[in-house]
């Protein structure tokens, strides 16, 4: 831990003659700049502030201070198996999670998982987090997975999901209703959103779980444009019952047509990007390009560490290298030559940062340093090498900076990193119960079942496209014939099996 002496509650905060990155709506940047923070609030922007007496001054200068950055799409929960799946395919993530052994975690699993991504989250500067829980197989799970957020100090958005019961199941249950009326108070520290997809079953049972979100004030975020698993039909089903709202998130959304994309722009819709995932797994080639195109809002994400990055440094250095291949592959293909790349590093820092803001509705309250809003700040400054000299800050924090160069973080103007250590965080009790995750599941796998599986050899019957196994419905573009086959079996098997 450092030395230094933290902020007392309430004590005034000014970062002095940074490099300050406002992403105001004219992205106003100030070099040599300050920013003061009073009451949890951005107080002033400027240079040579006049501050409060007995204000804390945190010295800026060789660094860049920016808004926190918003993740909109992460499964917290899987932070228990970080980097577990390193070489699998979606596939392979479907059948570990989805089909065997998902249901084996325990609600402390969830608070275990979920507390380290808080903790990572907030290491790494990122200030909200949207938790796509979709592992919650009884209520048990969710207040401990949401116990664990609100335990941490962070802005978080909690998804209510689970991939174990078909939407239309789960959602009208009156204690997964009551649970979320408990804690859903209103607070901008604390939001909810239904998590679920759409598989584009022409029955639409889905129809139940919008009905629930619109009843509750909820907005949605589905996993959209899936190769194999969620398609045009599912967007078509949404768009045509009018549950396509402006808070609707749609992730990945990497393998749709222009009349998605369309009906996606037409209704005020935006796209949470996970690039480093949908580079691997296989979801679709990202999509940024084609969201650019029909002028669609674009967050970052970083969906799960038990493949990914945990960073959004990652996330918007992958979006840039994927959407600058694609635009130099396709001009290639035409015999073309690209002399001026399309999507800039400043626009995805808007992306990590406002992006996300206005995707969840809390634009009026985050994703800018603006007098009047929360001050949820993150200073970048380190001796490292990589952060020296700041010429371009958007290229430097885009192509150049990480999460060791994070000195400072600043939730509601409070301080919870500070000269680069956690503040207030028991970091060896996280590591303890993620261990105990660790070692549950291992030996209730065993060890063979467990090491086989980071680098699974899948039977070809159980190679499944399509992971919703809650449903009957298939197509030949979410199934082969043999796959329908176990797809029926695993959904014999829980209709018998005892609640």
């Amino acid at each position: 831990m450092s030395d230094r002496p933290v902020p007392a509650s309430g004590q005034p905060i000014v970062f002095r003659g940074g490099t300050v990155l406002t992403m105001d709506d004219r992205h106003t940047l100030l070099r040599g700049g300050d920013v003061l923070v009073a009451g949890g609030r951005i107080a002033a922007v400027g240079h040579n502030l006049d501050v409060p007496e007995g204000t804390f001054e945190i010295d800026a200068s060789d660094g860049i201070v920016m808004p926190g950055m918003i993740d909109t799409h992460r499964h917290m929960w899987q932070t228990a198996m970080r980097g577990y799946g390193a070489d699998w395919t979606l596939t392979q993530y479907f059948v570990w999670y989805y089909l065997e052994h998902g249901m084996k975690f325990r609600p402390e699993d969830h608070y275990a998982g979920n507390l380290v991504s808080a903790i990572d989250a907030l290491d790494a500067g990122v200030t909200t987090s949207v938790d796509w829980s979709h592992g919650l197989r009884t209520v048990d799970h969710a207040e401990a997975a949401l116990s664990a957020l609100t335990e941490t100090n962070g802005r978080w958005v909690f998804a209510y999901g689970n991939i174990f019961a078909g939407p239309w199941e789960w959602s009208v249950r009156e204690d997964v209703q009551k649970f979320i009326r408990d804690h859903n108070t209103g607070g901008d520290r604390l939001g909810f959103q239904l998590a679920f997809d759409v598989t584009g079953d022409p029955e639409f049972p889905e129809r139940a779980a919008f009905e629930v979100a619109r009843d509750l004030g909820l907005t949605v975020t589905t996993h959209a444009g899936v190769w194999g698993a969620t398609n045009d039909d599912g967007i078509r089903l949404m768009y045509d019952n009018g549950f396509m709202t402006p808070g609707t998130i749609y992730v990945h959304a990497a393998t749709l047509t222009d009349d998605s994309y369309q009906r996606i722009a037409a209704t005020g819709g935006s796209v949470s990007l996970s690039t480093e995932s949908e580079e691997s797994c296989g979801q679709g080639f990202p999509p940024s390009w084609a969201l650019r195109s029909f002028g669609i809002p674009m967050s970052l994400s970083v969906d799960t560490s038990v493949w990914f990055s945990s960073d959004l440094f990652s996330a918007m250095r992958s979006t840039l290298g994927a959407d600058r291949a694609h635009e130099h592959m396709i001009a290639h293909a035409a015999g073309q030559t690209i002399t001026h790349h399309a999507l800039r590093a400043e626009q995805v820092v808007d992306m990590a940062t406002r992006g996300g803001a206005r995707a969840l509705g809390l634009d009026h309250v985050v994703g800018s340093l603006e007098p009047g809003k929360k001050a949820d700040v993150v200073l970048l400054k380190s001796d490292d090498p990589t952060m020296f000299p700041i010429v371009n800050p958007y290229g430097h924090i885009a192509l150049q900076a990480g999460r060791g160069d994070v000195h400072t973080v600043l939730v509601d103007g409070q301080v919870v990193k500070l000269d680069h250590h956690l503040v207030g965080i028991d970091v060896a009790r996280a590591k303890r119960l993620v261990e105990e995750t660790v070692s549950y599941l291992e030996s209730e796998l065993g060890s063979e079942v467990w090491n086989a599986g980071m680098n699974p050899e899948i039977p070809e019957s159980k190679v499944l496209d399509n992971p919703y196994m809650y449903t009957e419905y298939a197509t030949v573009r979410t199934h082969a014939e043999e796959a329908q086959e176990t797809a029926r079996a695993h959904a014999r098997s829980r209709s018998e099996a005892p609640h």
